[in-house]
């Protein structure tokens, strides 16, 4: 069995989706939940197609070049022709926080607004304006990211699940901007210590944050990038690794 992606919490519960014989299963991670598996060798997690995994024994994870989904507006810097339907659409401009002064800008269709700010796992939002397509939106986002920034690393998630947000330097980021709508996100994480960074996918789960999956196991809290997960093949038994420990799994 391979774990072949993963989505976060937006609608309904994040998940796993796990792959095997070219069945495709989905698993909530509810908190609450034990899980216990062992992650072996890694490799390209293939391709879904009609709801069958197609399987790619290739080296590179979590995907190989020819199985990589090439965004064309991931990189696009506002010089483009429009190429897809959804550049046409209105897009939104925000600015997100993550705890305790991450900030960054970004761009999405308007309707995904909250959708968007979820799957990254946003403490605080704040949409500062709607343009009449996804060429302006980036130019418009390229110009604040002088000064902002429209990149936040999961490290830096990590690092911030413990704390709240600097109410201070969030505001005086807003202070340059009209804000058209604010946005307070809670995740249910009830965390006193910063969490161990850990590729692993056995304890309970506590909960996600975006792509953050935390699990906890003999005291400790462990964040984990559910992207570092996918491609893995896996083994229904606890993992046997020797694991960090918080100090705080000695009190």
């Amino acid at each position: 069995m391979q774990i072949v992606g993963y989505r976060s919490a937006v609608d309904g519960p994040a998940e796993l989706v796990f792959a095997e014989d070219g069945n495709v299963r989905r698993e909530p991670l509810d908190p609450g939940t034990d899980v216990a598996y062992t992650l072996e060798q890694r490799h390209c997690a293939g391709t879904i197609t009609d709801d069958r995994h197609v399987v790619c024994d290739r080296n590179a994870a979590p995907y190989c070049p020819q199985h990589t989904d090439r965004w064309p507006c991931a990189r696009c810097q506002g010089d483009c022709d429009l190429p897809l339907e959804s550049c046409r659409e209105e897009h939104a401009i925000y600015l997100a926080a993550f705890a305790p002064a991450h900030f960054k800008v970004g761009v999405t269709r308007s309707w995904r607004l909250e959708t968007r700010l979820r799957e990254q796992g946003a403490d605080r939002a704040a949409h500062v304006r709607t343009v009449e397509n996804g060429r302006i939106a980036r130019q418009i986002e390229m110009d604040i990211a002088e000064s902002v920034g429209d990149s936040v690393w999961v490290d830096h998630k990590l690092a911030g699940l413990h704390r709240s947000v600097d109410d201070a330097a969030w505001e005086r980021l807003l202070a340059d901007f009209d804000v058209l709508d604010r946005f307070d996100f809670e995740y249910g994480l009830e965390l006193v210590d910063r969490p161990v960074a850990e590729t692993l996918l056995t304890g309970t789960i506590q909960g996600t944050k975006g792509r953050v999956l935390v699990l906890e196991g003999n005291g400790t809290a462990y964040g984990v990038d559910m992207r570092n997960l996918v491609g893995h093949v896996i083994a229904e038994s606890e993992t046997d690794r020797d694991l960090q420990t918080s100090l705080g799994s000695f009190n």
